[in-house]
């Protein structure tokens, strides 16, 4: 059986395909440029979801729509199922 590479529902032979293209039409020098270029607007893209995350967590506490209690216990009930799953799952686990 062979197993293929998929990412975002595309082959490996797409990617690689893809790769050659871009090599062509930019270049090999031009090629950590723009990776560079592109991990910066994804670490920005990355920062800015968080700070909205926070802003929106911080209103939600302020005007009480959050209850860290509630929270705080259900955190704790799924904590405990995650052990008890763990403790479960590291018996039936083979060591390779």
């Amino acid at each position: 059986m062979i197993h293929q590479l998929t990412f975002l529902f595309i082959g490996g032979t797409e990617i690689v395909f893809v790769l050659f293209i871009v090599v062509l039409v930019f270049g090999a020098d031009k090629l950590p440029e723009i990776a560079r270029g592109l991990g910066k607007g994804m670490r920005q893209i990355k920062d800015a979801t968080n700070d909205i995350k926070q802003e929106v967590t911080k209103s939600a506490k302020e005007n009480n729509i959050i209850d860290e209690d509630t929270t705080k216990s259900i955190q704790d009930e799924i904590n405990k199922v995650k052990d008890d799953l763990e403790d479960f799952t590291g018996s039936l686990k083979r060591n390779k």
